[in-house]
């Protein structure tokens, strides 16, 4: 469809399929098959409610509770929960802060603004991947924003482009880095360099899907339906989309913390250091981590930091890319927007760029 920033009409309609301001020329939801899908704007409500609930019971217990009060559990249990809950408490605030900024570029943001995006589609990509500048958000906030610039009417290759490249090409995650690491073994520059090319390399790889609302879930596709439709005032319209979003992003968010946790507990970290002296193996060994223990992108060189000595620089830029790209929490609340397939393709294209950035890291060092 046409959006404000849209170069051509055939350009628009393969690239984007939602919008807020003009009616959607692609193909729309079949009634029969999202019906089912579609809740009542009273359901969002409890669900939400619900949602807000529950996590704040988690929270107080985490704050209140005694500490001795899972020592009844084996040493696997209690490790259980206190990494589930970590990773929880710690994409927490940055899920809030992009269903905030979400909202805004939804129902706030004048059109005007996005005209300011280039009107070709591979400079709109590049663009769009370091928009991460002005928000300095970690992956998992990402997300929510994610959805809303696609009610906005971006494109499924333009979004995935921005999603891979902001948790790195901000300028926290980039601060961070180099506090850790300076400009030592190139890894600050790997980072960023490579996050930038494998972010477009996605976006240019999706933008090419003849069909791309196939890629979406059906309910997705069903919220892109009806928000064309919402009527109300802006604060009425922001406090549904924050009902919304909570409703989709927390469960995701609780269930890849719990998944994230369990495989640390399951994975001995001995084995995977054991393997970190060779220069192939230390690559696909750390990005296995990095998909495993689902660290926020603006604290994760601080916890790599640690293997520095152990693990060749090339795994180091691995973990640090792809980790902030792809990670278990990362693909739990993905999956509210896409579909699994969709996100298989996303996974495997992303772990061989990275492998290939680690190894080729590893040859020039």
């Amino acid at each position: 469809m046409r959006g404000p920033w849209a170069a051509s009409p055939p350009q628009a309609t393969r690239l984007c399929f939602c919008t807020m301001t003009q009616p959607a020329v692609t193909t729309q939801p079949h009634p029969a098959r999202h019906a089912a899908a579609k809740p009542t704007r009273s359901g969002w409500v409890r669900r939400g409610a619900l949602a807000l609930t529950v996590l704040a019971a988690l929270l107080a217990l985490r704050a209140f509770a005694d500490p001795g009060w899972t020592a009844w559990l084996p040493a696997a249990g209690r490790n259980l929960i206190t990494l589930s809950v970590s990773v929880l408490v710690e994409s927490l605030p940055f899920v809030f802060l992009g269903i905030g900024i979400s909202i805004f570029v939804q129902i706030w943001l004048p059109d005007r603004v996005w005209r300011l995006l280039p009107r070709r589609p591979g400079r709109r990509r590049v663009a769009l991947s370091v928009l991460g500048v002005l928000f300095p958000v970690c992956e998992c906030g990402n997300v929510p924003l994610a959805r809303g610039l696609m009610l906005r009417g971006l494109g499924v290759g333009e979004v995935l482009t921005f999603l891979m490249a902001a948790p790195i090409l901000n300028p926290v995650t980039i601060v961070t880095t180099y506090q850790a690491f300076g400009f030592s073994d190139g890894i600050l520059a790997g980072r960023v360099i490579g996050a930038f090319v494998i972010a477009n390399l996605v976006g240019w790889l999706f933008s090419r899907h003849p069909n791309p609302s196939a890629l979406l879930t059906p309910s997705f596709e069903a919220a892109c339906a009806t928000h064309e439709h919402e009527t109300g005032g802006r604060l009425q319209r922001s406090a549904s989309a924050f009902a919304t979003e909570t409703a989709t992003m927390l469960p995701a968010l609780v269930a890849g913390s719990f998944i994230a946790g369990a495989i640390q507990v399951g994975v001995p970290r001995d084995v995977l250091i054991a393997l970190g002296g060779n220069p192939v193996l230390s690559v696909a060994v750390l990005m296995l981590l990095a998909f495993v223990v689902s660290v926020c992108s603006n604290v994760d060189a601080f916890f790599i930091l640690s293997f520095s000595a152990t693990f060749a620089p090339g795994g180091i830029v691995a973990f640090l890319v792809f980790g902030a790209m792809i990670d278990i929490k990362m693909l739990a609340l993905l999956r509210t927007t896409f579909t699994t397939r969709t996100l298989a393709l996303l996974t495997a294209v992303v772990a061989l760029a990275g492998l290939v950035l680690g190894l080729a890291v590893n040859l020039v060092l």
